[in-house]
């Protein structure tokens, strides 16, 4: 075995292709005799399309069809099936399950309602915007709010409850009784959904920004009624996605179809301001919070009761209370989820689904109680953070919480501060310190991989698993570095194509775990190959036993003697070892996985100019085994940054007469900037989780955005005393009744 490769830092192996401009994205392939699709896109929250007017936009240069509900073609329904991590590699799972131009209902704002295919791009839009839809509108239900108003709310399940949350409520000490609101949030990555799709021969190719393409190919193969082997989806880079790109879209199905109807190959990409309506986003929360202690400021009493939209074709529930039936000790608990329909596109995963808004209301409300108790609010954390999973009496996989808030807490010098309101100050700022929990969970589910040891001294490895600029093409290069000793750069690493052996989604922050095993198990059984070709007769070590040959640097070792793997091969005049090999998941009912941290937050606030600003987040993770350390701190420090939006800045608005989207753009949908970033310390605690898999690496994506808009929110508390409870905290509120 060579010098480990994993925990050091690495660049990635396709920044050079990324930086150069070689890296090619899924519209970024142009193919002959291809057409390309543009939307149109319902002006109304609810109603019925009455006419599509298209005569003078078919007359139009270049335009070769229009498709509406009139005249698409019958397509099939995906079955629904519960989305098991056993069965991850046959899921089909969609969040809009209703298919594009299905019917003449209008559900949402943005909804397809027609689709131009033309010669260009331009000649597309050009008659899209030709196209004049008559509607019979309705009154939609246009939030959160007026969805419970009207007609209430119903069981989003992933709930929780042990104990008796109401009577060790009202018997307690102290009681904390709070609501908490977060706004829809948009994802909008930098690369917007796109397809290029064409039929060849019977088969259905396409290029697609997806996080999930094994997932994709089999609804695609269920919709057009075609086996699975015959679609081939493809997404070797990804311009990120934070969510939106998991599932597969009204978009990728319509360019599908198009593709068939014409014979030709057909793009589509969505504007901008389609981005916010028709491929998911961030549901609005409201959430409720009643936390209890004895006169000692023990928790004996948490309840968790969340509501959030979702829409009027599809349920789906932002689960709130995931983190709260686990993070502290409390024997009396309660977690709920409930959702209610508003006329808005189908929300989806976004970055930490449920734990981002979830922490930011636990861990305000753990604050609050704090305070109520007068205690630091570290000093109550550590007071009753929980040492096992009470929700499931399971032992942690790996918990070093406790650590990384010691840690975090001396580097900011949060025993140094004074804690009274509005003490600290420098110039014209007032300083305000802020923490937050952050916790998500860990897993490791099924992963095919294969592994070709090459005749040239070469590795490829193959999974239909994406790197959605996360940096798994280099975690999958140093997992076969590590077992063979081979250098990186003699190292080809192909992913995101479902013509792969199948990979999990991109998304969830497991990837990494469950790619590694899969890797290092195809990797061993091509070892295994070579060694069983080195000593069959006319090999180098005839007669020796194979089990014994070590492997260092691309050599195989008998004992003083040493072979190149390429010689191994060339001396049997084969092209390769191949391995293939299917992780499982991680081994259920002995220990309950997640992933811990903690983030200090400094703000500044300057009432002078009503400037808030995030100064400085210093933050420590437990996430296991960092096996790119490079990489790993990157992705919290992107994290952070969306936490700081989150916190501050993003918020989707609909009017509140019409329901439809307001600043469905990036001039008026704010988002942190370069000049918006703090300085950031990131301590990485680096606890192997052997529990989890052999190299005790869980995910990082995810964990590190959430508890973030707590640690903000309860900064600009010390900062201010005031207490903003609903998101994104504003100059507007911070100056309310001053």
């Amino acid at each position: 075995m060579s010098e480990s490769v994993i925990g050091k830092p690495q660049r990635r192996i396709d920044g050079r292709l990324k930086v150069r401009g070689v890296a090619r994205y899924a519209a970024d392939h142009p193919m002959p005799g291809m057409l390309y699709a543009y939307g149109v896109y319902s002006s109304i929250a609810k109603g019925r399309i009455l006419a599509i007017n298209d005569e003078q936009a078919k007359t139009m240069p270049g335009v070769v069809t229009i498709l509406h509900h009139g005249n698409f073609p019958r397509l099939h329904r995906t079955p629904e099936t519960p989305m098991t991590f056993a069965a991850i590699l046959s899921a089909a799972r969609l969040d809009e399950r209703r298919l594009p131009f299905e019917d003449d209902r209008v559900s949402y704002p943005g909804q397809f309602v027609a689709l131009v295919v033309a010669e260009s791009f331009e000649q597309a839009r050009a008659a899209a915007y030709r196209v004049n839809v008559d509607y019979e509108s309705a009154e939609p239900v246009k939030s959160l709010a007026d969805a419970l108003r009207t007609q209430g709310a119903r069981e989003g399940g992933r709930g929780h409850a042990r104990g008796t949350p109401e009577p060790a409520f009202q018997a307690a000490a102290l009681r904390l009784d709070v609501t908490y609101s977060t706004p829809v949030e948009t994802h909008n990555p930098m690369e917007m959904h796109a397809t290029t799709a064409w039929w060849q021969d019977g088969r259905l190719f396409l290029y697609e920004a997806s996080q999930a393409v094994t997932n994709h190919r089999n609804v695609l193969a269920n919709i057009f009624d075609l086996p699975p082997d015959r679609v081939e989806v493809r997404a070797p880079f990804i311009g990120s996605g934070f969510g939106s790109k998991l599932w597969p879209w009204p978009h990728s199905i319509a360019a599908c179809a198009a593709a068939k109807v014409t014979n030709r190959p057909v793009q589509l990409m969505l504007p901008r301001a389609q981005m916010f309506t028709t491929v998911g986003h961030r549901p609005e929360t409201l959430q409720r919070i009643r936390l209890a202690t004895d006169a000692q400021g023990k928790l004996v009493s948490i309840r968790h009761e969340s509501y959030s939209s979702t829409s009027t074709t599809d349920a789906y529930t932002e689960a709130c209370g995931g983190v709260t039936k686990s993070l502290y000790s409390c024997a009396n608990v309660l977690v709920s989820h409930k959702n209610s329909p508003v006329n808005r596109g189908t929300p989806t995963s976004m970055r930490a689904p449920g734990a981002a808004p979830g922490l930011f209301a636990l861990e305000s409300a753990i604050d609050e109680m704090a305070l109520a108790n007068g205690m630091d609010p570290l000093d109550f954390r550590q007071l009753n953070l929980a040492t096992k999973d009470e929700s499931v009496g399971l032992p942690w996989s790996s918990n070093h919480l406790p650590e990384a808030i010691n840690v975090a807490a001396e580097r900011i010098g949060w025993r140094q501060r004074n804690p009274a309101i509005g003490s600290m100050r420098e110039g014209d700022e007032i300083i305000g310190y802020g923490m937050g929990a952050c916790n998500w969970e860990a897993y490791q589910v099924p992963t095919d991989a294969r592994v070709i040891l090459r005749a040239d001294g070469t590795a490829l490895a193959q999974c239909a698993v994406q790197d959605i600029g996360t940096g798994t093409y280099t975690i999958v290069a140093q997992t076969i570095s590590q077992l063979t000793g081979l250098p990186m750069e003699r190292i080809e690493v192909e992913l995101g194509s479902s013509a792969y052996p199948p990979g999990a989604m991109s998304g969830g922050s497991w990837v990494t775990a469950s790619v590694m095993p899969a890797i290092a198990g195809a990797t061993r059984q091509a070892l295994n190959k070579l060694r069983e070709y080195a000593v069959l007769s006319g090999g180098q070590f005839p007669g020796a036993d194979a089990t014994t040959l070590d492997v260092q640097d691309g050599y195989l070792l008998n004992g003083e003697q040493r072979v190149s793997f390429a010689e191994v091969l060339g001396k049997q005049r084969l092209a390769r070892a191949e391995g293939n090999f299917q992780s499982g998941p991680a081994k259920a009912g002995e220990h309950s996985f997640r992933s811990f941290g903690v983030h200090f937050v400094e703000v500044r606030w300057d009432p002078g100019i009503s400037r808030l600003r995030v100064a400085r987040v210093v933050s420590a993770i437990d996430v296991g085994k960092v096996v790119n350390p490079l990489a790993a701190r990157n992705q919290v420090e992107g994290a952070i940054v969306m936490g700081i939006g989150m916190a501050l800045f993003e918020a989707t608005e609909h009017d509140p007469r019409s329901g439809l989207p307001v600043n469905n753009n990036f001039a008026e949908y704010a988002v942190p900037v370069h000049a918006d970033q703090p300085e950031m310390d990131i301590t990485l605690l680096d606890y192997p989780d052997l529990n989890l898999s052999e190299f005790g690496a869980r995910g990082i994506g995810e964990i590190g955005v959430t508890g973030l808009a707590a640690a903000v929110a309860n900064a600009v508390y010390h900062a201010t005393g005031k207490r903003i409870r609903s998101l994104p905290i504003t100059k507007e509120k911070l100056m309310a009744g001053l």
